[in-house]
């Protein structure tokens, strides 16, 4: 067989697919990041009425050039929550507001194969906009989200994603030193939210465009 890693991802990618529409989630694929974006703009925003965005925190999404896009869309209200020239409580407020976007973009810890989204949060900005607030949701996920299941999925998030987020951040945790969880009382601690969002409610409010390439973490 020509290309068995290309046909392996690929056939990964069309069952998850199919188990997250099972679940009511409107599901993309796109080859990369590039495309990830074209998929946004052309197929998935041309179908709805935006006239307010704003996002989590997500490398996946700044990665493909959506942040830049939507930042500099003359027709869009943008609540901005990474803006690196605001204070904390500034960005604390934006975080807030947010919740009442017409378009929030996040990205996902992980992804189980039965097409459930888990993931955790510092401060509940993300996973609360992904279970409520925002008219639409767009996640973005690269297939190194991929998992078998829950379990997997939290251990993923507690032993991987946790300590090198928190790395990335310069976090003061002890995971950042250690690169797994202790469980630790820090008053950075950076794992406290859960959700596990089981199904898109309203259907096709979430809407996931999952990316045929490893990013972010």
């Amino acid at each position: 067989m020509d290309k068995p890693i290309d046909n392996y991802w690929e056939l990964r990618l069309n069952d998850l697919k199919k188990a997250l529409e099972a679940n009511n989630f409107d599901v993309f694929v796109a080859d990369s990041a590039v495309q990830a974006k074209e998929i946004v703009l052309d197929k998935i925003l041309s179908q709805l009425t935006v006239k307010s965005v704003s996002w989590g925190g997500s490398m996946t999404f700044i990665g493909s050039g959506l942040y830049d896009a939507m930042k500099t869309d003359p027709d869009l209200e943008v609540i901005d929550t990474l803006d690196q020239k605001i204070t904390f409580e500034e960005s604390y407020e934006r975080r807030r507001q947010a919740l009442l976007a017409d378009l929030f973009f996040a990205g996902t810890n992980a992804i189980t194969a039965e097409g459930q989204l888990v993931n955790l949060d510092m401060l509940g900005n993300r996973t609360g906009a992904i279970a409520f607030g925002p008219k639409n949701v767009i996640i973005l996920a690269g297939r190194n989200k991929i998992v078998a299941d829950l379990e997997e999925a939290m251990e993923r998030i507690k032993n991987y994603v946790a300590p090198a987020n928190a790395m990335r951040l310069d976090m003061p945790t002890p995971c950042a030193k250690t690169s797994h969880c202790i469980e630790c009382k820090s008053p950075k601690r950076i794992c406290n939210t859960w959700t596990i969002t089981e199904k898109s409610f309203p259907k096709g409010r979430i809407k996931v465009v999952l990316i045929n390439a490893d990013l972010g973490l």
